[in-house]
């Protein structure tokens, strides 16, 4: 027989869409805007730290940063959104999603500010120093994944719950494009009040003193979202499912949700202490757990590492990217600010065409179309789309195809984040029981980082052609770094078909937290 559901509960699945929906999603989606700006705009000053700190000239192009300097920069954040992850994720169930949730903004803010300050100015103390801080920066991000997707799809009704978790997950798109657009700004003011030379023309010269606050300004702006929402962050209500379910508190549930819902809850007390979902004790390394949701954990950690591998390495190197195929001016051809300029630009283009369309394509049609078959239709036109710049690759290196490169690599943009960028931070909110739903996401968003810190740290190597990079050895080059993109998207689409469909069910019958021990229901095995 089903456990019966909690009066707290099927009101929040059944409750229509009203404000404190909206008023949610502004809140943690504020924090995954400050997340993508903070995570992304790295790439877009990366090339100035190289000419600022390792410029040589007596060679005839600007200083890059060296390989292991170059990696460290962008992958360490990674490294510590990998452990941040982990951490509040098994310290959400443990603690409550409230509770820890104000904290990773605080540590976002810190660490957005001291990223732009450093110990010195030569370049071991600049770089040590931004490791440093972009490492904590990361940990905390990292647990914005879990207590943000687990909030919204605790709190959302199981109508429109997919488009509510996708919609704080869009703002990632809004944050990618905010980097840019701030970049854009500052490196333009910078350009305009400082005039410099190309390095071609003027190697000493194409670099202004001034070009050093460029970076620091851009970093540290990310600070200022996160900053603006910790209070509306902390009037938060810890949600029902966790205080009912996991605090064992259905009282305070009733009572907290009496508020937000602005109607009166009364709930059977006696009867919530014995048969109703969200009885079961047993743990994450259970026997019960690998034959409940074995599957599950493996699917969702398998697509976010292979989907990563993909996402992150065009994110991040997109700047390199678009200057092997002509789409940006060769680097001695401009100063270091006009630099900061072009790649700003580029990559504006790029998020307002493909990334963040892509997103909010996912927001309208996920409860329509299913989790399932969104994410394996961006899998397969991502991988297809990654075929179609690896394939004809030398004819997308010609002068008059660059237009059609970029529109091309923008699909893929478009197709990861109508696909499975969106839906691998959707699912592992829905999937697991509510005491193990944000241990489960962090372990599911931990394995995805470790396919971005492959994708950073691996790229950036294998990208290499003849002639290599300075500081780098010849690798297997872009057309072949596309193809492994390509088969990274592919073995995604097939890892998809162990991915549940949770369209239209409440959290409890998903996770089947609605089932006795023993029972199985296959209806939500899998997503076919």
């Amino acid at each position: 027989m089903p456990r019966s559901q909690l009066t707290v509960l099927d009101k929040l699945d059944k409750a229509r869409t009203q404000g404190y929906h909206f008023l949610a999603i502004v809140i943690a989606g504020m924090g995954f805007f400050t997340d993508a700006y903070d995570l992304f705009s790295i790439s877009l000053v990366a090339k100035l730290l190289g000419r600022l700190y390792y410029t040589d000239l007596t060679y005839k192009n600007p200083g890059t940063l060296p390989p292991n300097v170059s990696a460290a920069v962008t992958g360490v954040a990674l490294c510590g959104t990998l452990s941040g992850q982990l951490f509040f994720g098994w310290l959400g169930d443990r603690l409550g999603r409230k509770s820890v949730y104000g904290f990773t903004l605080i540590l976002m803010v810190i660490c957005s500010l001291a990223s732009g300050l450093s110990f010195g100015h030569q370049p071991k103390g600049v770089i040590a120093t931004l490791c440093f801080f972009r490492f904590w920066l990361g940990f905390g991000v990292g647990g914005d994944y879990p207590l943000s997707a687990t909030i919204m799809s605790e709190y959302a009704n199981k109508k429109t719950r997919g488009s509510f978790i996708a919609a704080v997950f869009a703002m990632q798109g809004f944050g990618i494009l905010f980097a840019a657009l701030v970049s854009l700004v500052v490196s333009a003011a910078f350009k305009a009040r400082y005039k410099a030379p190309s390095y071609k023309e003027n190697r000493a010269g194409s670099t202004v003193p001034e070009a050093d606050y460029v970076w620091r300004i851009i970093l540290m702006f990310g600070s200022i979202p996160a900053a603006l929402t910790y209070y509306w962050r902390m009037r938060m209500p810890e949600t029902a499912r966790y205080t009912a379910l996991v605090a064992r508190n259905t009282k305070q549930a009733a009572s907290d949700m009496s508020k937000v819902l602005q109607e009166e809850i009364t709930e059977d007390l006696d009867k919530a202490e014995t048969d109703v979902v969200g009885a079961d004790q047993w743990g994450l390394f259970s026997p019960q757990f690998a034959k409940r949701h074995g599957l599950h954990l493996l699917a969702t950690t398998t697509t976010w590492f292979f989907l990563d591998i993909a996402f992150y390495s065009q994110n991040l190197f997109q700047k390199d990217i678009f200057s092997k195929v002509g789409w940006i001016p060769p680097a001695a051809t401009m100063n270091a600010i006009e630099e900061v300029f072009r790649i700003s630009r580029a990559q504006t283009y790029i998020a307002l065409c493909g990334t963040v369309p892509g997103y909010w394509f996912t927001v309208a049609f996920i409860d329509i179309i299913g989790r399932f078959w969104i994410q394996l239709m961006g899998f397969f036109f991502m991988t297809v789309f990654m075929l179609g710049l690896a394939v004809p690759y030398h004819h997308w290196t010609l002068p008059h195809n660059h237009t059609g490169f970029v529109v091309m690599y923008g699909l893929t943009f478009f197709f990861a984040n109508f696909g499975p960028n969106s839906t691998t931070f959707i699912v592992p909110a829905e999937v697991f029981p509510a005491r193990l739903r944000s241990t489960c996401h962090g372990i599911s968003a931990a394995c995805g980082k470790a396919g971005a810190i492959v994708g950073a740290f691996g790229f950036l190597y294998a990208a290499q052609g003849n002639p290599p990079d300075r500081g780098y050895k010849k690798a297997i080059g872009l057309r072949n770094s596309l193809f492994v993109l390509a088969v990274s998207n592919f073995l995604g689409m097939i890892m998809t078909l162990f991915v549940p469909e949770a369209k239209g069910k409440s959290l409890e019958e998903v996770a089947k937290e609605n089932l006795e021990d023993g029972e199985e229901d296959t209806r939500v095995s899998t997503g076919i």
